[in-house]
């Protein structure tokens, strides 16, 4: 019989990326001013004494990465941003590390290379501390780009943004397993992803598919109660309907078809709730 899992105390924002900066000042156009600004609400979100921790692992320029977000937190009002930036296992089983992620009220993760942060961080007590305290308590925690498409299982890590329709194109491996059953792509409209997330599905219908459009986001909470924030859109892209798929009786490099796939356009204020199959019946 399925046993209950409680819900995750935490939760979690997952950014498309290219999100804005800064607030739009006073002599904006009526149209920037309603601009919904991300940044701040993962500062209203906060807990506590509001510390932030940002993670820079991803970056290609870890130091600037970081210094970006400092500056922004900063002009938000928070008084104290930590910057843990992690460039090896070793850094992520340290003490030290633990002690600044156990001060955190939210950590966001910067953008860059998602497979940095995979491989650097799993297994790791680091991962394994971040874990216990979303599950466990009310810890936010945010990624933009790669940082948020590293949240979700399974994680893309290598594809082209023109990938064609055929068996072996895209490349998936675990993430930081944060968001079970669910596959974050982001840039999604900027970079005309749609079809390469479509091939995740079919590799796997059980998984459902979020792209985050640049400046949009999701905010989960209880690890299935999903609000979308921001100024795009963000595609939801369910295959567990789906009435037929040849990617199982094809040969690698060939074109495949899946029928039935369903498609959802959303924009801020759209609320909607992730599958739960482990539930009790």
């Amino acid at each position: 019989m399925p046993t209950h899992t409680p819900p995750p105390k935490g939760r979690l924002l997952a950014i498309g990326g290219h999100e804005q900066r800064h607030k739009t000042d006073e002599h904006a156009s009526d149209h920037d001013r309603s601009a919904d600004f991300i940044l701040q609400r993962f500062v209203d979100e906060l807990h506590g004494s509001r510390i932030i921790v940002v993670i820079p692992t991803a970056a290609e320029d870890a130091a600037a990465a970081a210094q970006d977000y400092v500056e922004v937190f900063s002009s938000l009002g928070i008084e104290q941003v930590e910057v843990l930036d992690i460039q090896s296992r070793e850094q992520a089983n340290s003490p030290e590390a633990l002690d600044v992620l156990n001060r955190a009220d939210g950590v966001l993760f910067t953008g860059g290379d998602q497979l940095r942060l995979t491989a650097l961080l799993g297994g790791t007590q680091l991962l394994h501390r971040l874990t216990e305290r979303y599950l466990h308590e009310p810890l936010l925690i945010a990624g933009t780009s790669a940082g948020a498409t590293a949240m979700s299982t399974p994680m893309i890590y290598q594809g082209r943004n023109d990938a064609r329709f055929v068996k072996d194109e895209i490349h998936i491996t675990t993430g930081l397993q944060l968001l079970r059953d669910v596959a974050i792509d982001t840039h999604f409209i900027a970079r005309g992803r749609i079809v390469r997330m479509a091939q995740i599905i079919a590799t796997n219908p059980g998984c459902i598919g979020l792209g985050l459009e640049e400046d949009t986001a999701v905010l989960i909470s209880k690890g299935r109660e999903v609000e979308v924030i921001g100024n795009g859109i963000v595609v939801v892209l369910d295959g567990h309907h789906c009435t037929g798929n040849t990617i199982p009786d094809i040969a690698p490099g060939e074109v495949f078809s899946i029928r039935d796939l369903r498609l959802h356009l959303l924009s801020k204020g759209q609320r909607f709730t992730l599958p739960d199959f482990n539930e009790a019946e």
